[in-house]
């Protein structure tokens, strides 16, 4: 076997001496690190081979994390979540309004939330002259585009050397946008506003105006001018109806044509808070335009124009009379002979030429009669119940454009004055004062100024108490009276008690004296009068006789059917239904002529007979007489 395998020279033998071993066991070692020897190069690509790997790693961590939220999300879009709903949901919902654009001026609105007064932005043009180099070539550019511009003074507004001059305050966006077409050098745009009135002519007088710049000149623009611009997101409500409005201005237009008169006035008012719900004077102009209204249509009638009342004031001197005890529902005065003071004379139109109770007074219109019950109060008590109704004053309205009444001095006021202030005469009021009076009148005798502005429900407004309830109660009845039986037929509205006093009054010329046909008719009323709540003045200036009036002007065929025509329209709207006769209401308003048998008044003394009554007629009056002057009543109105 030997043989076969001979042995390996270079290995030991078994029996060789340790010190061969340790020289095979040093070459071993030598040859190992001879086999690991790595150089430098090598050295640095593995270390950056390395580095890499962590950042592939890195990497395809982040990928995965960003897939797998990709994947998180799209599952829950379309399996666990899906947004279709949502967006059914988001295109379902109404589109937001748009921003509001900040203006100088706050809105004003009618009670009921229609606007009548808005700031709409807008967009100005303006010239800066000294970068214009040819002005009669640019002015004709632009009158291209804005053809509404006068030329030559578009030329003057051109030339100059000022830095900034307005070409057109309120351009639209397609003339905005021909106007940069033109590529002119000096002219600029700016950011504007325009105060605009929805309701053009209604309640021109009440709303007023602005001017150029945009502060009040006149209404309730003017009176309120520093609360409109400090409290701009607030917007300014007032107790005006817009529908009212409307109505009313139809009916006394409706009496002017007819009539052929040079003007009118009406009023609705709130008997309870004072509230002023419509206000008309006519002619009218447009708001948007007072620029080309004239000075006729500016005059407001209503708070300006002051008229002889007429004898819409009899029911002053009435309640006046009944207030201090004067007179009594079942007494009255001599009406059979004209009143001689000095040169002058004082007569009845169409009268009975009899003594006369207190319900035949109101209802024939009695001048006569209401000279004698005005004279036994006095002139110092006259003039004391006047001012306290506020027919001396200015009334506290928000409107600056208000007018002082034309009234005899303290020391002027005698007993003449004092006569024919007792039948409407010798003094000039605002229709205003008339419709607050007569509001007054039925409230209860709570005298409250007119007001333009909205009041809260159920809050009751402050006032003066210038008669008894009991005294109004009367006039209530006195009221109906004179629409039932008396001069103020035209007026009734069956269903809703009417009641009102007729006043025709001759108006005087510029230096004194009446002038010949120049009237002003006018009617004062309310309903329903067992429980007032609107009181309505109409009011015609200077008509003339039709055909359909048998010659006649007066307020009874004027004024009363335009003010049936404004309680048939309003009523409704203001929510209230006609109501039968029942007896309650009967009983409330019941009022015979000769003034007995009223409700709670006490029977006459019978050993005391009122002043200037004759015994002999108290008795001898008998119904047919008192038919016919019913019926000649009817046929020449007061």
């Amino acid at each position: 076997m030997n043989e076969a395998f001979p042995p390996n020279p270079r290995q030991p033998s078994p029996d060789a001496p340790p010190g061969n071993r340790l020289q095979e066991s040093a070459v071993r070692e030598s040859t190992s690190r001879a086999l690991v020897r790595v150089s430098q190069p090598d050295l640095l690509r593995h270390a950056q081979l390395e580095k890499s790997r962590g950042r592939l790693l890195l990497a395809a961590c982040g990928f995965a994390v960003l897939f797998g939220a990709v994947a998180v999300k799209l599952s829950l879009a379309t399996v666990f979540d899906p947004a279709e709903p949502k967006r059914a949901a988001i295109l379902s919902r109404p589109p937001a309004p748009p921003a509001e654009t900040p203006v100088s001026r706050a809105a004003v609105t009618d009670r009921n939330g229609e606007v009548l007064a808005v700031s709409l932005p807008l967009t100005g043009l303006y010239a800066n002259q000294r970068e214009i180099d040819n002005p009669v070539e640019v002015a004709d550019k632009l009158r291209l585009v804005l053809p509404q511009l006068d030329r030559e003074r578009l030329i003057a507004r051109l030339t100059g050397d000022r830095p900034f001059y307005y070409i057109a305050r309120a351009l639209t966006p397609r003339e905005m946008q021909a106007v940069n077409n033109l590529g002119v050098p000096g002219l600029y745009f700016e950011d504007a506003e325009r105060r605009f009135f929805p309701q053009g002519r209604t309640a021109a007088h009440i709303i007023g105006g602005v001017d150029v710049d945009g502060n009040g000149i006149a209404g309730v623009e003017k009176y309120f001018d520093e609360r409109l611009r400090t409290l701009r997101r607030e917007t300014l409500r007032l107790s005006l109806d817009i529908r009212v409005q409307l109505a009313l201005r139809d009916a006394v237009q409706h009496a002017i044509t007819d009539f052929n008169g040079i003007g009118g006035a009406g009023v609705v008012m709130d008997v309870q808070s004072g509230e002023v719900l419509a206000m008309v004077s006519l002619p009218d102009y447009d708001a948007n335009d007072v620029g080309a209204a004239t000075a006729d249509e500016r005059f407001n009638r209503v708070t300006v124009g002051v008229y002889e009342p007429g004898s819409t004031f009899k029911l002053l001197t009435a309640a006046m009379a009944l207030d201090l005890g004067t007179v009594q529902t079942w007494s009255g005065y001599d009406a059979s002979r004209p009143i001689r003071v000095g040169r002058h004379q004082i007569n009845d139109y169409r009268g009975k030429n009899r003594w006369l109770a207190l319900p035949e007074i109101m209802a024939y219109s009695s001048n006569l009669a209401s000279a004698h019950m005005a004279a036994a109060v006095g002139p110092a008590r006259h003039r004391e119940f006047m001012q306290r109704m506020g027919m001396t004053s200015r009334l506290g309205i928000e409107i600056p454009e208000t007018a002082q009444p034309l009234v005899p001095g303290q020391k002027t006021w005698r007993e003449l004055n004092t006569m024919t202030i007792g039948f409407g005469h010798g003094i000039s009021v605002t229709p205003l004062h008339v419709a607050t009076a007569g509001a007054t009148l039925v409230n209860g005798g709570i005298l409250r100024q007119p007001t333009i502005l909205a009041q809260p429900p159920g809050v009751e407004r402050e006032g003066v108490r210038v008669i008894e309830p009991r005294t109004s109660e009367t006039l209530r009845r006195l009221m109906r009276l004179v629409v039932t039986d008396g001069s103020g037929k035209g007026a009734e509205v069956p269903g809703y008690y009417v009641g009102g006093k007729t006043g025709t009054a001759q108006k005087t010329g510029p230096r004194g004296g009446y002038l010949e046909n120049k009237r002003i008719a006018a009617f004062i009323g309310a309903f329903p009068m067992h429980a007032p709540r609107y009181s309505v003045y109409v009011m015609v200036d200077e008509p003339k006789p039709n055909a359909r009036s048998h010659g006649f002007a007066t307020a009874g065929w004027v004024a009363a059917p335009a003010t049936n025509m404004v309680i048939s329209r309003i009523a409704p709207i203001l929510g209230m239904l006609p109501e039968a006769p029942t007896p309650e209401i009967q009983r409330a308003i019941a009022m015979p002529m000769n003034g007995r048998g009223v409700p709670g008044a006490a029977p006459a003394p019978p050993a005391a007979p009122t002043a200037n009554r004759p015994p002999a007629r108290q008795t001898t009056e008998s119904p047919p007489r008192i038919a016919v002057t019913q019926r000649e009543a009817a046929l020449a109105p007061r």
